[in-house]
């Protein structure tokens, strides 16, 4: 009796848990083939059907590639999309593929998770980066990498950047390019914490709040690169 109540309490939990990730969201997959090699897609979730199979779009068949054959029967995958919201965070499951259909769409059947984990971006600890960027400061671009990373903030290199006259609470504006061929994410913020070293300038970067959808897309891609 007490084992087919803790079934039922943990049936409800993955449906409730699932549920905050909706349909036509933006999520990203890590397939690991047989020899070792990882590949991360981004694609689209679909929905799902409590206890049976979830479902998500196929990904583009010209950034799979060669990963394209692995995406079989039994193949397992590991889905991470981001919560929308006031606090948001990424949920991650992992499954095996069912079967793949081509009509109405080319879809991937996912087996219905056994545990979902949802992290809260609000809450998470920096997290190192190596991040390209460019950084625009009045009219001009410099060349830049992310060394760390949080939702409040992050810490900027910039080389050759010894000429460079900034002072604390300055605003600029960094850009990430796509190579995934999606929007580049723009983050706007005010310089903190000026460094000068040898090679370059280093500085913090507190975000401003309008920033908020764009950084947790930066970190839900940073996770998923890492993990």
């Amino acid at each position: 009796m007490t084992e087919k109540a803790t079934n039922i309490e943990t049936a409800t939990r993955l449906n409730r848990n699932l549920s905050l990730l909706h349909a036509g969201s933006m999520v990203t997959i890590d397939i690991i083939t047989p020899a070792g090699q990882r590949g991360k897609f981004r694609t689209t979730f679909i929905g799902y059907l409590p206890k049976k199979y979830v479902l998500i779009q196929f990904p583009d068949t010209n950034k799979l590639g060669k990963f394209s054959q692995h995406i079989t029967q039994g193949m397992g995958v590991t889905v991470r999309g981001l919560i929308e919201g006031h606090e948001g965070a990424v949920l991650a499951f992992v499954s095996t593929i069912k079967q793949t259909i081509q009509m109405p769409s080319r879809i991937i059947v996912l087996d219905f998770p056994r545990t979902i984990g949802i992290q809260n971006l609000r809450s998470s600890i920096r997290i190192d980066t190596h991040i390209h960027a460019k950084v625009k400061i009045d009219q001009d671009y410099w060349q830049a990498t992310i060394t760390n990373l949080s939702i409040s903030g992050c810490q900027l290199n910039i080389e050759n950047g010894e000429k460079l006259v900034l002072s604390e609470k300055k605003l600029i504006e960094i850009i990430i390019e796509d190579n995934q061929g999606g929007n580049n994410i723009k983050l706007n913020g005010s310089i903190c914490n000026l460094k000068q070293q040898a090679d370059g300038l280093s500085f913090g970067i507190k975000f401003n709040s309008v920033s908020d959808n764009e950084i947790s897309q930066l970190l839900l891609n940073t996770i998923t690169v890492q993990d």
